[in-house]
């Protein structure tokens, strides 16, 4: 028996990390189509698969397997229903939207003192802005260094090479939207 759950969980990722399908069969060993069909749930990956997408994605292998609550209406994400990421060094994510499939998702970040998204700069296909909630932000994007604070919005074309950090004393939390 398959887990179509496992599958959408590993699609969902996949595509908010920007890694196309040819990457992770590339990284399992495996066909396209395979890596297809276990995202829709037609085929189950052996551990090992599971464990080198994990790594790819980078996350644990057993965010996989975490069981989720599903949203209990298709338009709304109550604060229980949330997915979450952790992150190494001190950043977390939630998952505001119900669905990945739409043309926009909603994150909330948020980013312990320090904390960094990477220490260098990364790219992907759409558009992303911002609302600052609480807290301080530093962001570049291109050659340009933004210094964010609570109330501060902003927006950019994702293919601009960009990172950021939290430069404060205090967490910050992000509102993201990404396209």
């Amino acid at each position: 028996m398959t887990d179509s759950g496992l599958g959408l969980r590993i699609r969902d990722l996949r595509k908010r990390r920007g890694v196309r399908l040819q990457q992770v069969a590339d990284r399992i060993g495996r066909s396209v189509g395979f890596v297809s069909q276990i995202e829709r749930g037609l085929s189950n990956p052996s551990i090992e698969d599971v464990s080198a997408i994990a790594e790819l994605l980078g996350v644990d292998y057993r965010f996989f397997f975490t069981p989720t609550a599903e949203p209990a209406h298709s338009l709304v994400v109550h604060p229980g229903e949330r997915r979450s990421l952790s992150y190494r060094g001190g950043i977390s994510d939630q998952l505001l939207s119900p669905l990945m499939s739409g043309k926009f998702h909603m994150l909330l970040t948020e980013l312990e003192p320090g904390a960094r998204s990477s220490d260098e700069a990364s790219t992907h296909a759409g558009e992303q802005g911002g609302y600052v909630l609480e807290g301080q932000l530093r962001l570049w994007v291109g050659d340009e260094c933004l210094e964010l604070r609570s109330g501060d919005s902003f927006q950019f074309l994702s293919s601009n090479p960009h990172h950021y950090l939290n430069p404060g004393d205090t967490p910050a939390r992000i509102l993201w939207v990404f396209s």
